[in-house]
């Protein structure tokens, strides 16, 4: 199973991003699908979950504003966020919900102030 992460990059406060992760090994619409975010020194969180039914949950902080979704075609879980905020600067990794290793390297978001 091999995830790539991408889309990262630099933005201002209040503008928006949308991430990719792309699947070898894995069909993920089998699969449930988690968006995880990490900064410097503190742990790993779950911001948004998408279920194969397509259900999604997301963590507060990102409620209304981030939105997760899949292309089933291409095999892809996207991560569409809006209004970013200083505080969204991280690195944004994607993995299945039922696995918690092999993260992979992520794509670093950074959004200015």
């Amino acid at each position: 199973v091999q995830l790539q992460a991408s889309g990262g990059g630099l933005v201002q406060a209040g503008g928006s991003l949308k991430l990719s992760c792309a699947a070898s090994g894995i069909i993920l619409r089998d699969n449930p699908m988690g968006w995880y975010r990490q900064t410097p020194g503190k742990e790993r969180d779950l911001v948004a979950s998408l279920t194969s039914r397509g259900s999604t949950n997301y963590a507060d902080s990102v409620k209304g504003r981030f939105a997760i979704s899949r292309d089933d075609a291409k095999n892809t879980v996207y991560l569409q966020m809006n209004s970013l905020k200083p505080e969204d600067t991280a690195v944004y990794f994607c993995n299945p919900l039922w696995r918690q290793s092999l993260w992979g390297q992520g794509t670093l978001v950074t959004v200015s102030s």
